[in-house]
């Protein structure tokens, strides 16, 4: 069973090489604080994670995030708020049941992947961290800044910025 990773666009859109730009937009990160949902075992990801490192962060999302996130910032076409009972009346030939709470659970599972479906959007459009960021916005996480890979601590700042 593969890890859900997190990817949140830190950077603007100003000076992006035409490469990394063309990879944000297959990962479908158009703007600054946009974050998507991918399987880890996706093929190709790691590599364009690699490529788009210096502007984005990403790592393993668990369980009450992702609920918390889909509740507060999951969106239907139409850009209506997703809902247990639109999950449950839509999403029920899926064999997804328990609203927002199954939905969650389905895709730990990997039983279906959120940028397949077509009624979720596969986006989620986030504030700007509360408290701002702690470091530099131009440095890798390791290094002490906020940029690329790092693990576990995504939830702490996926909450901040709900």
């Amino acid at each position: 069973m593969p890890d859900l990773y997190a990817i949140i666009r830190i950077r603007g859109r100003l000076d992006v090489p035409r490469d990394v730009d063309y990879t944000l937009k297959l990962l479908r990160l158009h703007k600054k604080f946009h974050m998507v949902i991918y399987p880890s075992d996706q093929p190709g990801l790691k590599g364009m994670l690699q490529k788009a490192k210096d502007w984005i962060t990403w790592g393993e999302i668990n369980y009450e995030t992702l609920v918390e996130l889909l509740r507060k910032r999951g969106r239907t076409l139409g850009n209506k708020p997703l809902t247990d009972e639109f999950v449950d009346k839509y999403l029920s030939k899926y064999g997804i049941y328990g609203g927002i709470q199954g939905l969650a659970k389905a895709l730990f599972e990997g039983k279906i992947k959120l940028h397949k479906l077509e009624i979720i959007k596969p986006v989620f459009r986030l504030h700007p961290p509360r408290g701002g960021f702690k470091r530099s916005t131009k440095r890798p996480f390791n290094d002490g800044g906020e940029l690329g890979y790092r693990g576990k601590s995504i939830n702490e700042l996926i909450k901040r910025m709900l």
